[in-house]
């Protein structure tokens, strides 16, 4: 069903019309400036014109046109950093600031970011509807707020009769930021079907409280609706559902406190001893590195943090992406916020000035709003973490904690030599070979094979029909050019709704596709990911690990409800389950699909939600040990690995995270490189790949490197501390040079 429109929809091209909009925003007033010349307006005469306004009201709504009307209420709703209006079907209403983020969080607010060329919402609805009902006036009481509503025209008169101070004047304040908020509510509610109607609402509500009369002059003519569908395949599509909290992608950024935290944090790695002194004994050639680190993203980078706090500093990372292109949070992560509760930690190491929460709250406070910038939610607010919002932490943390990266550096190859690993990489400066005494793979989650491409009789990656038609979640997609397509996703998984969700908000028809005939309900790993769980399960014999994970995987992960709720909020967008694919054939002008009963449907593309692949096979950097790498499957019976394919795939790593050798070939080569990404999940847990276990797991990696490289040199060690002669004496009277 979509939102209610009285006539012909109009599709908004570009953000410059919303600009245009949101600039005939003014400013708050509040009661004595309104009442200075129009005593009969004041809000304690408001209870008249509601009970004027009720036996209209009721007449409107008994009839059988507005009955049709009262199935769902949508709130399109713009905001700046003060000032803001909404509409709730019938009504176009201002809240109070001190009340925006209450109403975010109890009526089922999603902010959305406005591009460039699209808007996330495509309807237009004309004010200047329903005649004398521009006139009705009706009290609302929502969600314990009190609310009284008033003709826009008399409230237009009073705004521009009023006499505004100086003081007045500086409360208005334009919007920095193109934000729309969607609001959904379940059910309609009992309100005029108008649009030019505004409120007049308290500033505090509490006995005693202050009132203040908040409005806005309405000088256009439109209000944005975003459409809304309930078309689904789910057996409890009416049950009532619970409000989507507010999601933002990022927040605003306050560089003047970041700086300042930076300052704090850095004093704090001071009292910590960091960096600590490097202590490694240099038997080899000046240009042989201790640590060549591998991927720059999340886990690379705590682990180059890690290693550095155990004063281990002749290290190297590199990384193939851009600043600010490491890992997946700026490419091919789709989702609004992370999965993960805000207040995990990880890439902090434990230190509380580095952590995500002193990130967030130095630029936008501990309240419910942000005291830098209205628009964004405060921490106590804040729902979930932004994904570029996360993206920027991690680079903050990275120049905070000095962790040198090089960009735009790839690994080519890995071979050995008896000295360690020689590396050849490319760089801007062209090739080089790096030579290092240890090796960390921190490629992502993609970093222990590939993405997963299912097989299909009349589907070749080569065929060039397919390019541009047929994608992988993890390939570059230009989502503007769907505007008006209709696209196919297969999977269930979070990537799979993550890119519907972003089609849909760019214009396209979606119809997703999974062979399961339910939906994963639980996520398992949830109840994985306490310490004694991330510190213990490497402890554990083969069968209690295989046993653990090998239920884990079956049971699979379902996507977060928030991602599922971002699809279900499209008229354009509907989920067939238990209804796989059989065959997919790029065509010249679209690709044909046959569904499991042998159907065939026709999309102008097709998106492949299916994951990613474990297999050592598959990378390209390893190919001169991937023959010879212990996996899983020599750990467990033939029938176990039979019946867990994916996991048997998985590498048998070593307690340092290295790699093994199933028959001693290259045992010593594969013993400096460690894996530090998803496939260490089998032998380690989660601790390479997810936030959560991200803090242990760099720990353990980092201490077991630092023990590794002193057992390699435990005779210069043994050299170096028979030659140590600092006197402790040397200032007292009792000091004998040359005495032990």
């Amino acid at each position: 069903m979509k939102a209610h429109c009285f006539s012909k929809n109009l599709r908004l091209c570009s953000a410059q019309l919303v600009q245009r909009t949101l600039d005939k925003h003014q400013t708050v007033l509040p009661p004595e400036t309104l009442a200075v010349e129009h005593e009969d307006r004041r809000a304690k005469n408001a209870f008249f014109y509601s009970f004027f306004g009720v036996g209209l009201v009721c007449s409107l709504h008994r009839g059988r046109f507005f009955q049709r009307l009262q199935c769902s209420a949508v709130i399109a709703r713009f905001v700046g950093n003060g000032d803001a209006y909404i509409g709730i079907r019938g009504f176009a209403l201002l809240r109070p600031q001190g009340t925006q983020q209450g109403m975010r969080q109890g009526q089922c607010i999603q902010t959305l970011e406005l591009g460039r060329n699209h808007h996330p919402s495509g309807l237009l609805v004309p004010v200047h509807i329903v005649g004398n009902a521009l006139r009705v006036v009706r009290r609302l009481q929502i969600h314990g707020h009190a609310q009284i509503v008033t003709p826009a025209r008399q409230l237009q008169r009073m705004v521009s009769l009023a006499r505004l101070r100086a003081g007045l004047q500086g409360n208005a304040t334009g919007l920095r930021h193109h934000q729309l908020e969607v609001i959904r509510f379940e059910h309609q509610l009992d309100v005029v079907a108008t649009h030019d109607v505004l409120q007049l609402g308290p500033r505090e509500i509490s006995p005693g409280g202050r009132k203040a009369i908040e409005t806005v002059k309405l000088g256009h003519r439109w209000i944005i609706f975003a459409a809304v569908s309930y078309e689904t395949n789910s057996p409890i599509v009416d049950r009532a559902l619970a409000p989507v909290p507010l999601q933002t992608i990022s927040s605003s950024r306050n560089h003047d406190a970041l700086t300042a935290l930076s300052q704090q944090a850095r004093r704090d790695l001071q009292r910590l001893n960091y960096p600590a002194p490097n202590w490694v004994i240099a038997p080899h050639a000046d240009n042989v590195l201790d640590v060549l680190i591998v991927g720059a993203g999340m886990c690379g980078q705590t682990a180059a943090f890690a290693l550095q706090r155990e004063g281990l500093r002749n290290i190297r990372i590199i990384d193939a992406a851009a600043r600010g292109g490491e890992g997946p949070w700026a490419t091919y992560a789709r989702m609004l916020t992370l999965r993960s509760p805000k207040q995990l930690t990880g890439p902090d190491l434990g230190v509380p000035s580095l952590t995500f929460r002193a990130w967030y709250e130095a630029q936008h406070g501990s309240g419910d709003i942000s005291n830098f910038d209205a628009s964004v939610p405060g921490w106590a607010a804040l729902h979930k973490i932004g994904r570029v919002d996360w993206r920027d932490y991690l680079l903050w943390v990275r120049d905070t904690a000095d962790i040198p990266v090089e960009n735009l550096t790839r690994l080519d190859s890995l071979t050995d030599e008896d000295s360690g690993a020689v590396a050849r990489i490319t760089g801007p400066h062209g090739s080089e070979t790096v030579r290092a005494r240890k090796v960390i793979l921190a490629l992502g989650r993609d970093g222990s094979g590939a993405p997963r491409w299912p097989s299909f009789p009349s589907l070749s990656m080569q065929d060039p029909l397919a390019k541009g038609r047929v994608f992988h979640t993890m390939d570059e997609m230009d989502f503007t050019a769907m505007q008006g397509k209709t696209i196919a996703v297969l999977g269930a998984g979070a990537s799979a709704f993550d890119n519907a969700a972003c089609a849909l908000e760019a214009g396209a028809t979606v119809q997703q596709f999974a062979r399961r005939k339910l939906m994963p309900q639980i996520n398992k790993s949830k109840a994985a990911s306490f310490p004694g769980f991330l510190r213990g399960y490497s402890q554990l014999d083969d069968q209690r690990k295989w046993r653990f994970y090998t239920y884990i995987f079956d049971e699979q992960v379902p996507p977060p409800w928030e991602t599922v709720r971002r699809c279900d909020a499209f008229s354009t967008f509907s989920l067939q389950l238990g209804c796989g694919w059989k065959d997919v054939q790029p065509m010249q002008d679209s690709v044909r699909v046959t569904l499991s009963d042998g159907s065939i449907k026709h999309f102008d593309a097709v998106i492949f939600g299916t994951g990613f692949d474990v297999d050592m096979l598959n990378r390209p950097e390893l190919e001169r040990y991937s023959a010879y790498i212990d996996t899983w499957a020599h750990h467990v019976s033939p029938q176990q690995a039979a019946s867990s394919i994916e996991a048997a795939r998985f590498p048998y790593l070593a307690p340092s995270f290295a790699l093994q050798s199933v028959d001693g070939t290259h045992a010593e080569a594969m013993g400096r490189i460690h894996l530090f990404n998803w496939g260490a999940t089998m032998t380690h847990a989660a601790v390479g790949s997810d936030i959560p276990g991200l803090g242990i797991g760099s720990t353990r990696l980092a201490h077991a490197i630092s023990a590794d490289l002193f057992v390699q040199d435990a005779d210069l060690h043994w050299q170096h501390l028979q030659e140590f002669d600092e006197s402790e004496l040397l200032e007292t009277r009792w000091h004998q040079a040359g005495e032990a």
